[in-house]
């Protein structure tokens, strides 16, 4: 019995996958400083539900550049999140840098989960509220690939001499992720995240 359960234990996190939260603590997250009380802890998960707030990965200071990242997330009717990446921490606002992978099955924006937040905007959700789903970025060189419960949703390459937004960059470069507390009607659930470094 105890083989076999550290054998669930370790089949949570592949091989060359390296977890990035410890379901019990934010320790290797930093929320912004607006309105903090938005993210809690609960049933292994970080869940956002109040005003803004962006909660970002500083557990580690080596840039990520191409990588794999995987995320379990839930969301309840009418939510909107969103995962970041290439970003960098920042204490108010939407994230200026680095892309965001949408999360969003049901909110009123029509720009839906596994969009590539103003480049690559797909109107139709391939997951269901109140239901886990796992959301895949892949990021390899100039592509990034976006997978919702083992679905490929696209493949975006950036185009040679792309420059950064002036709002939003949304260019490839280097950074840290982060996740999304919306507003206070939304509430999401994100668990089990873990990355592979591709460089």
């Amino acid at each position: 019995l105890a083989a076999s359960a550290a054998l669930c234990l370790t089949a949570e996190v592949e091989d060359g996958f390296t977890s990035l939260m410890d379901g019990k603590t934010f320790n290797g997250w930093k929320k912004a400083v607006e309105s903090p009380d938005t993210w809690t802890i609960k049933d292994g998960a970080f869940v956002a539900a109040g005003p803004r707030c962006h909660l970002f990965y500083v557990g580690d200071g080596k840039p990520f550049v191409s990588f794999h990242l995987k995320a379990e997330v839930m969301t309840t009717p009418g939510s909107n999140g969103g995962i970041y990446f290439h970003t960098r921490y920042q204490e108010r606002g939407w994230p200026k840098y680095g892309f965001e992978s949408q999360v969003n099955v049901t909110h009123s924006d029509w720009i839906k989960t596994g969009s590539l937040y103003g480049l690559v905007n797909i109107g139709r959700p391939a997951c269901q509220d109140n239901k886990w789903w796992t959301q895949e970025i892949i990021v390899k060189g100039n592509q990034v690939t976006l997978i919702v419960d083992g679905k490929r949703i696209f493949e975006y390459t950036e185009p040679a001499g792309a420059q950064p937004g002036g709002s939003f960059t949304r260019k490839l470069s280097e950074g840290t992720f982060a996740l999304q507390g919306h507003d206070p009607k939304s509430v999401i659930h994100y668990r089990n995240i873990r990355v592979k470094r591709l460089n």
